[in-house]
């Protein structure tokens, strides 16, 4: 008899994993390694926590990713979140406040949450929010930024708050990243990681992984700049096409198979970094981990949805608790009928199924 998945184990294994990578990786950083120690720490009380809930029916994802913010100033070809609107160039409007979100962070970290993944639009135009993240120091915040704001004073706040961890969005070399997100970025992006590099402030890279830069991207030569850069984890995140017209762009199986086979090699070769792949291998996970088995998303103005590429909210945290919010209806049905389970052309099987979570919205 086929054992039945443990979505649980599963993601337990994960952070674990995570966690003991990040500790290996900043062994040679006094201080970001003393700080890891200490996480590890929380991050067991956390996973046990997750368990207790869970040993009652209640199950809480160890990850949560938040948008804090609809602003950016770039203006990035291909990007979903301007695409689906939830980055405009108007000022934003009805959006949690730093309270707001802070009062989310801490019921985050009575739940057992271990990681929130801080988002927007660009997130370093919430100084409130950060700083509100930065006193949370048992829950890691990756900040995904696409580091045009990172200045001396945020150099001086990840020194103190060593849970916020910069990750900056990177396509490659210079012609493909100022291609993306417009000229002169790629320079920021290094002159930002020399700085951070000299300040021993460790600091990862996202990646957009498309058919044209897979194999730059996952390449020694690209890998060996990071590294020798200072970075500590690049997190690979599949394209997901917004337009049809961008479909080509998006990995296939026989990429992600690539892209799989590439990871295990760069950890083999550079124990120094963590790699991330996102959604990774959705058959290892029984599925996609969005809508609350793994994470979900709340968005700028506080509306819970499965995930960053699905912006579908039966509930927002304005209105109710975050423990309640994890079991919005919504979610429950994702979770519970086959819709994350479904085979998918790749990418986002959430993003390719929208019409049937538009349809279960609207059935409720």
């Amino acid at each position: 008899m086929t054992k039945e998945f443990d979505i649980q184990e599963y993601m337990t294994r994960g952070v674990e994993r995570v966690v003991s990578d990040a500790i290996r990786a900043t062994l040679k950083n006094p201080k970001e390694s003393a700080y890891m120690a200490k996480f590890a720490l929380s991050s067991k009380a956390a996973s046990k926590k997750r368990a207790q809930l869970e040993a009652k029916g209640e199950h809480v994802p160890p990850f949560l990713i938040a948008s804090i913010t609809s602003s950016c100033n770039l203006h990035c070809a291909g990007c979903y979140s301007r695409c689906n609107s939830a980055t405009q160039d108007s000022e934003p409007v009805d959006q949690l406040t730093d309270e707001d979100w802070k009062n989310v962070f801490d019921e985050a970290q009575n739940l057992g949450v271990s990681f929130i993944l801080l988002a927007g639009g660009e997130p370093l135009l919430r100084k409130g929010v950060i700083e509100a993240a930065g006193d949370m120091s048992s829950i890691l915040f990756p900040i995904f930024t696409n580091g045009t704001f990172m200045t001396e004073k945020y150099f001086e706040e990840f020194d103190r708050h060593r849970n916020l961890i910069p990750i900056m969005s990177i396509e490659g070399g210079q012609e493909a990243t100022d291609a993306r997100r417009g000229e002169g970025v790629y320079d920021k992006l290094i002159s930002n990681m020399d700085a951070l590099k000299e300040k021993g402030i460790i600091f990862g890279a996202s990646v957009t992984v498309t058919t044209e830069n897979l194999k730059e991207v996952s390449s020694e030569d690209f890998i060996g700049m990071l590294s020798e850069k200072g970075c500590k984890a690049v997190i690979f995140v599949e394209f997901v096409p917004v337009t049809e017209d961008s479909e080509y762009l998006a990995p296939d199986d026989d990429d992600r198979d690539y892209l799989k086979d590439e990871i295990m090699r760069l950890r083999e070769e550079h124990p120094e970094m963590v790699f991330v792949s996102f959604p990774g291998d959705e058959k290892s996970s029984g599925g996609c981990i969005a809508a609350g088995r793994g994470f979900f998303h709340i968005n700028s103005h506080g509306g819970a949805e499965p995930c960053p590429f699905s912006p579908y909210s039966d509930i927002n945290v304005k209105d109710t608790s975050l423990r309640d919010a994890m079991r919005s209806k919504l979610f429950l049905e994702l979770q519970s009928g086959d819709v994350l389970k479904d085979d998918h052309k790749g990418g986002c099987v959430l993003y390719e199924k929208r019409n049937q979570v538009e349809e279960l919205l609207k059935a409720q």
